[in-house]
């Protein structure tokens, strides 16, 4: 399937001279998002995935299915506040500022294999910063999944130490 079919490009957003990838198209297409979903699913498999992690908040839409399918737990990555119980969290730069991330302190158990799920993969901030909440936890990290690659911005090189996979790259 040619997954690019299925997103839109919004030049100048959020600010100009961005030009936005817009993944809800895929969402909103059943066969397109199970697809999707359904090829996240093999690269868990492959890396032996026993629980999924995912950033706030796309993260949550492709992380969770695949999950559910493998019977495995997720692992909600949120923004301060957000989380009811003591958490863990890591603080980390943005290509537009800076930001942080939450994690329940007893989310992942040590020596427990984990596979991070994004929409996007940019610089590299937000899942390097979710590596890090992994490695705090006592979790390894088996491997980094992704819907897009921009593949200028280079975040792939910081992720040299995992495999990487995405579904389509710019």
């Amino acid at each position: 399937m040619d997954f690019k079919q299925y997103i839109a490009d919004i030049p100048d957003f959020p600010q100009e001279g961005i030009l936005f990838r817009d993944i809800t198209p895929l969402m909103a297409d059943g066969k397109a998002f199970h697809e999707a979903c359904a090829k996240l699913v093999d690269f868990a498999t492959k890396v032996g995935a026993e629980v999924i992690i995912g950033p706030e908040s796309r993260g949550f839409i492709f992380g969770c299915p695949v999950a559910y399918e493998l019977g495995i737990g997720f692992v909600p990555v949120r923004k301060p506040g957000k989380l009811p119980r003591e958490t863990i969290s890591v603080k980390y730069d943005l290509e537009y500022g800076s930001n942080e991330l939450h994690v329940h302190a007893d989310a992942i158990q040590k020596g427990q294999k984990v596979l991070i799920i994004d929409d996007l993969l940019a610089t590299g901030g937000t899942v390097d910063a979710t590596i890090q909440i992994v490695k705090q936890l006592g979790g390894e990290v088996v491997g980094c999944a992704f819907l897009i690659e921009l593949a200028a911005l280079k975040g792939r090189e910081l992720l040299k130490d995992y495999e990487v996979f995405t579904l389509m790259s710019y």
